[in-house]
């Protein structure tokens, strides 16, 4: 089920509050559903116009079967971009942390949409790296992203063509009570997680490397919006990235470049397969549709924010999490 209604700023004071209400509609009627069903608002602008097609084609198909009680905000696009005759035709992608996981996951799908792909992973993740880039045709870069000239290398790796897409994937854990964590381990996590995306950003941005129809697709964590018991450092980058959407959605916005981020939540990885049984199970039953979800889920709201007409769709935080309990 997708609801449309109106961006509440954009009504009257008697249609904002009916407007609001919707939302608190949805999020119970998520949990009503059976069977895997799915029910998600939008928010339009009245002046959406196409801007709407990305958000709604993607609600109302089986790309969102993990996404479930979320809002998304579809503001004026100012111009339509059909694109070409696949969602991603002609761009040119690059996802970071992609040798595994979510982002191989993102790689995957964005380059059978018919992206370009560039894979970027650290040195040691080369072997992998190189392997799933060759098999996408894609190319490769390793770097320490938390180097101060991370940006600067990526700028070079993209000297001759433009870059349209920026998926800031990478990520790591350093779990520890914060009484008992180091400070090398608090920093480590602040650095690769946060505040390197903001540093390379900035360089893509005045190197003239993103391109004037960019998007920028961050990845936080519902232990970002929820936080986590062991997980300070990591609730703290993750809370950050999405900081960082609202900082700088509505300045990306004035160059012509959307900013928004995916929050996933329990994501049948190979990291989560490590942990025992009983707790693996616990986290699938964590939310309403009691189970996990799948690197493909978050690679499916990532393309979406990813496409040339999603140029309305910016400052979101989408859930990816099967309407998790934490945080709800």
């Amino acid at each position: 089920m997708v609801i449309v209604g109106q961006t509440p700023e954009t009504c009257t004071p008697e249609q904002h509050v009916a407007q609001r209400s919707l939302l608190g509609f949805v999020k119970s009627m998520a949990k009503e559903m059976r069977d895997g069903g799915s029910v998600n608002l939008i928010w339009a602008d009245p002046e959406a116009g196409p801007g709407l097609w990305a958000p709604l084609g993607f609600f109302a198909s089986d790309q969102s079967a993990y996404v479930s009680g979320q809002m998304l905000r579809v503001h004026p696009s100012g111009r339509s971009d059909p694109g070409g005759p696949l969602p991603l035709s002609g761009r040119s992608v690059l996802v970071t942390g992609a040798a595994r996981g979510i982002g191989r996951a993102i790689a995957t799908l964005m380059q059978s949409r018919g992206a370009q792909v560039c894979l970027l992973d650290i040195p040691k993740a080369e072997a992998d790296l190189k392997e799933q880039a060759q098999r996408l045709q894609g190319t490769w870069l390793t770097a320490d992203i938390t180097a101060a000239d991370a940006g600067q290398k990526i700028a070079a790796h993209f000297a001759d063509r433009r870059l349209d897409v920026l998926v800031h994937n990478a990520g790591i854990t350093r779990d520890k009570k914060l009484v008992n964590m180091q400070p090398e381990m608090w920093d480590a996590v602040i650095a690769t997680n946060l505040a390197c995306q903001e540093r390379i950003n900035h360089e893509l941005i005045r190197s003239g490397t993103l391109s004037s129809s960019g998007r920028v697709v961050l990845v936080s964590s519902i232990s970002g919006i929820a936080g986590n018991s062991g997980q300070t450092n990591y609730s703290c980058s993750k809370a950050g990235v999405i900081g960082m959407v609202e900082a700088y959605a509505e300045r990306y916005i004035q160059q012509g470049i959307t900013l928004n981020a995916v929050a996933p939540g329990f994501i049948e990885t190979d990291m989560i397969a490590t942990i025992p049984f009983a707790l693996r199970q616990a986290g699938r039953r964590l939310n309403s549709m009691s189970q996990g979800g799948l690197p493909d889920d978050v690679a499916q709201a990532v393309a979406m924010f990813a496409q040339a007409n999603s140029q309305g769709v910016y400052g979101n935080v989408l859930r990816v999490c099967g309407q998790a309990l934490m945080g709800a």
